[in-house]
């Protein structure tokens, strides 16, 4: 308590020496809002200090004092955004574990949303995205029990559990339809956040999160495509996939950025003062060499998969598509206190370089693809197609005069098509990215 009042005081000293040569009427009317205010903050901190003495002596229980404050900043850090909050010693460990790439858990991203608890994103091959966790879903229940009305750090924790255990999550997917139940087996969450592969002559970089194995994940990954591909002039361009990639760390987020941007501001993060805001530009060096760029993103990708693709649109050094990201615009700043955790408390905003704020709106995909659901592999088999072709008409010319190579070329560009099919059953909007790069390149070459 003495110390807040302590801080106080400072804050107001500082205030009157920072507008010493302000207009005295100015100054005299700030003066006298300014002890008002602290007025009436000396009042709600000796109420706060009445209601806390009288929990403790009439209350029906004995209670712990130290419990009673943590819930009390918990309550106050939560009631500014979804993303604030207080984090006990036991959860700020987790969370330096978390961005280093492996944890223990479910393997999905949590936010709330008036109090409900809302997937942002499960992360790929962990047991909440095999278990078939949704980005949208809302989760209500964990093993029968509600978790409306917990913070968000508590219906986490009563998430986590032994690695081999089983959790029963209460899912809402659509509010027309009837809750469900997804029973699920923790692990231990070990995250690969990055990786490379090529189809066809495209490399496709899937990036799950930004923590501090991404940048030197991509960069390793790259090159070790591009030389399977005998160099650079082999590729026809790079997919970078941050579908379902709730975010993570902004240092990644500028560095991923910058490996294809020579120049140019990437993003800036504004806080509540003009001192505090900051800007973040490009160094020279495209890792893609003017390659031509398809950025894939969803409802799932968030906060600094945002920043990249927001990034990387505005510079058009990449196409964007999919369908609009979660729209999750603001900073997050840990603060370290000693002994007893710390606090994750939202400073600032940030902008893409043209100066949009995404907060709560999101990137806006360039061309707009949505996912198609998966087959039943009872219906995945390929079935004779029902169109009419020249070829099925009745008495139709056959056509003899074709070469062995162009009977050859036939085969080849049917084989492609079935391959397309195929992959446009399986992942529609990757297709899509796909057959977008291939259509740059040839434009690229007519002219």
């Amino acid at each position: 308590m003495k110390r807040s009042l302590i801080i106080l005081v400072l804050g107001f000293i500082a205030g009157g020496i920072f507008f010493n040569q302000i207009d005295k009427t100015a100054l005299m009317a700030q003066a006298k809002n300014g002890s008002e205010d602290k007025n009436r903050v000396y009042e709600q901190l000796n109420l706060f200090g009445e209601v806390f003495d009288r929990i403790r002596s009439v209350y029906v229980e004995d209670v712990n004092s130290s419990d009673l404050i943590s819930a009390a900043i918990r309550g106050m850090l939560t009631s500014l955004d979804p993303h604030s909050g207080y984090m006990p010693p036991e959860s700020f460990q987790d969370m330096q574990v978390d961005t280093r790439g492996a944890f223990g858990g479910l393997g999905i991203e949590v936010t709330q949303e008036d109090g409900f608890v809302k997937v942002v994103a499960p992360m790929d091959g962990t047991p909440a995205s095999e278990a078939g966790i949704q980005s949208g879903d809302f989760i209500t229940h964990v093993d029968g029990e509600a978790i409306l009305g917990l913070t968000l750090s508590e219906a986490v924790d009563k998430m986590r559990g032994p690695v081999g255990s089983e959790v029963s999550l209460t899912i809402v997917r659509n509010l027309d339809e009837e809750p469900f139940d997804i029973v699920i087996i923790r692990d231990v969450i070990k995250l690969t956040a990055a990786r490379v592969r090529v189809e066809d002559d495209v490399i496709i970089v899937r990036v799950t999160t930004f923590n501090e194995q991404t940048t030197p994940n991509i960069k390793k990954g790259i090159k070790e495509k591009i030389d399977e591909l005998s160099g650079k002039d082999n590729v026809s361009g790079f997919i970078i996939d941050l579908r379902n990639n709730p975010g993570g760390l902004l240092s990644e987020a500028i560095s991923v950025s910058d490996m294809f941007l020579n120049q140019g501001e990437i993003v800036s993060t504004r806080g509540r003062n003009n001192g505090q805001a900051k800007r973040y530009s490009a160094s020279k060096g495209d890792l893609a060499e003017n390659k031509p760029i398809i950025v894939l993103i969803n409802g799932g990708s968030a906060s600094a998969s945002e920043i990249v693709a927001g990034a990387l649109q505005d510079h058009k050094r990449a196409v964007i598509l999919g369908t609009k990201s979660f729209g999750k615009g603001s900073v997050q700043s840990v603060i370290p206190l000693g002994e007893n955790g710390a606090m994750r408390l939202t400073t600032a905003r940030y902008y893409t370089p043209s100066g949009r704020s995404i907060q709560a709106l999101g990137v806006v995909p360039d061309i707009i693809v949505e996912q198609l659901p998966r087959l039943n592999k009872e219906k995945e088999e390929d079935k004779p197609s029902t169109r009419i072709t020249e070829a099925d008409l009745r008495g139709a010319l056959s056509n003899d005069r074709l070469s062995d190579e162009e009977k050859e070329l036939l085969a080849k560009e049917k084989k492609i098509q079935l391959k397309k099919i195929q992959r446009r059953k399986t992942d529609n909007q990757l297709s899509f990215a796909l057959d977008v790069i291939s259509g740059l390149n040839i434009y690229g070459r007519n002219n």
